[in-house]
């Protein structure tokens, strides 16, 4: 009898994996509505760690878990910094591919290893979860915070420092912001052509 039903038809899913199922849908539609905003994204990333140092600001507590948020960051800052293929690991030699330096070198764009939009979004995952470790006591190791920060500081200088070197060594430039941006040639006289027939005054 339970054989017959179970070749019948299809397994029912229960109500919570619908809603589950459900919850994460709408979730992910908002991610994809959220993609493109790049300004606003950032801009409600830095407000709501604004929020958290004010908290602890305000607390005077959880240093630690300010400390952890502020390693995972840095990390997460690294990453986004970082090429998805390293250049030291092409070649034996250690010296590692070059970026173009002619035009008629071969083009390789910069590829991330860590996207800017799973760099937004880990930033405020942490960052939430960080604040809701604020809520517990627990959380709030007496420390003495002085320390903490001179040590972060220190490991920030030493880290940006190495990274820094890399970018210098295997030439290569993480951001895309002021970089020129060419043409076809083609694209080029046609757009000129048209602009010309456009600035051209029509006769009576």
């Amino acid at each position: 009898m339970m054989q017959d039903e179970h070749l019948g038809g299809p397994a029912k899913r229960n109500i919570f994996s619908q809603a589950i199922g459900r919850i994460s849908q709408v979730y992910q539609r908002y991610l994809d509505l959220w993609t493109p905003h790049v300004i606003s994204r950032w801009t409600v990333a830095l407000l709501l760690i604004f929020v958290f140092i004010l908290r602890i600001f305000l607390s005077q507590g959880w240093y630690i878990v300010t400390y952890a948020l502020g390693i995972y960051h840095l990390n997460l800052f690294i990453a986004f910094l970082t090429p998805k293929i390293d250049p030291a690991m092409d070649f034996d030699d250690g010296e590692g591919p070059e970026l173009p330096t002619r035009s008629n070198e071969e083009f390789r764009p910069f590829i991330r290893r860590l996207p800017e939009f799973k760099f937004w979004y880990s930033v405020m995952r942490s960052t939430v979860i960080a604040m809701i470790c604020t809520l517990f006591d627990c959380f709030n190791i007496p420390v003495f915070w002085p320390i903490l920060v001179m040590y972060f500081i220190t490991l920030f200088s030493i880290t940006m420092k190495r990274q820094i070197k890399h970018m210098i060594k295997y030439r290569y430039l993480p951001f895309t912001h002021g970089k020129p941006k060419y043409q076809n040639h083609e694209n080029t006289s046609s757009i000129s052509h048209v602009e010309n027939e456009n600035n051209e005054i029509p006769s009576i």
